[in-house]
């Protein structure tokens, strides 16, 4: 049998205008729903008690308590912490086919918000910093490794760190010049909201890949936006660690075509070293 988050995205183009905004609100942040009391779930649906209620009952709910009870049953089932797209009965077909169409759509929507002018200004701050420091925690850590692996082609100073203390300390010695990019896609992470205030406190550039108007955005020096399609909070980091990924694509590629062909050299050297650590296509082996 389903639990209840399954059941309402299961349902929810069957729902009527009023009860479906109840259940968007639940389904964007099922783990804050349940913190809710029926006031605070009506207000932030847009809709009166009464309809809350209604909604409870087109589920075969006495009421809201049982709702509650049920909501976080839900979360502690332990499908829903794979990812929102994901029910617990899928097959490898279907969790297939959702992990691939949840990723594309979240893509897309990432491309539609995405400011042109503030990533031309973010390659500014790439082509003149003196040196850079890419900074993450958890699962963007490992974004920030990539980023480095990109970055170091461009002959600048790049590091990558994802831990606390070194952080910290690269931040408190960082001069005008220097620039921290800063990867966190909820922008919340306490540790990394104080680097990248330490970091401007010193003279640093802080640019931000990160939720708009989060903590960390409203001290970085400029951010580059990242939608937020999945709530980490509950969910492992699917999606979100692919547009991470693919915005430093975009940054990446910026530096390369702002450098001109006269950087063209040291990119190919780059990757001619490389022809003797392979295997060629006419090789015995």
């Amino acid at each position: 049998m389903k639990n209840l988050l399954e059941q309402i995205q299961t349902r929810l183009e069957d729902l009527n205008k009023a009860e479906r905004k109840v259940a968007e609100v639940i389904l964007q942040n099922p783990q804050q729903a349940t913190r809710f009391s029926i006031a605070a779930l009506a207000q932030a649906a847009s809709v009166s008690e009464p309809t809350v209620n209604r909604f409870c009952r087109s589920f075969g709910m006495s009421g809201y308590p049982e709702l509650k009870i049920q909501l976080a049953q839900s979360l502690a089932s332990g499908a829903a912490f794979v990812t929102q797209a994901v029910a617990a009965d899928d097959g490898p077909e279907a969790y297939t086919r959702k992990i691939f169409g949840s990723t594309i759509a979240s893509l897309d929507a990432a491309y539609k918000l995405i400011d042109a002018r503030a990533v031309d200004r973010a390659v500014d701050l790439l082509i003149q910093a003196r040196q850079i420091h890419f900074f993450g925690l958890g699962a963007s850590s490992s974004v920030a490794l990539d980023a480095q692996h990109k970055f170091f082609r461009f002959n600048l100073a790049v590091s990558a760190q994802s831990d606390v203390l070194m952080q910290r300390m690269i931040a408190s010695v960082a001069h005008t010049g220097d620039l921290f990019v800063v990867i966190s896609y909820t922008g919340r992470t306490r540790e990394l909201v104080d680097v990248a205030r330490l970091a401007r406190d010193n003279g640093a550039s802080v640019l931000g890949l990160t939720a708009a108007d989060s903590p960390l955005a409203k001290v970085c020096t400029l951010t580059l936006d990242i939608p937020l399609p999945e709530d980490t909070d509950i969910y492992m980091p699917m999606t979100s660690r692919i547009i991470q990924l693919t915005v430093l694509d975009v940054l990446a590629t910026g530096v390369t075509l702002r450098r001109g062909v006269d950087f063209q050299p040291h990119l190919r050297k780059i990757k001619e070293s490389l022809v003797p650590t392979r295997y060629q296509l006419d090789e015995e082996d």
